[in-house]
């Protein structure tokens, strides 16, 4: 089994590295870009032979403590079989 964690800024966060993205967008000529967010991106596989019936809820704790900064910062999980 599989998981894919994203992590964004909050929408009410700054995002200096997303913007510094959108602008050279645009100085390229890809004006039909509006915005750009950044995040990060973790692949994570659980490894044979372990319970995989509390995979989610220590995954949700792995995003929170570790792969998140929850003051500023949102995450998804998303499941593969």
């Amino acid at each position: 089994m599989k998981a894919r964690v994203y992590v964004s800024l909050k929408r009410t966060v700054l995002d200096p590295q997303g913007k510094t993205i959108h602008a050279a967008l645009k100085s390229m000529g890809y004006d039909e870009i509006a915005d750009v967010r950044q995040g990060k991106y973790f692949e994570i596989a659980l490894a044979p032979g372990a319970d995989a019936s509390n995979f989610g809820a220590r995954l949700e704790e792995i995003s929170h403590d570790l792969l998140s900064n929850p003051v500023i910062e949102d995450y998804r999980i998303e499941f593969i079989e």
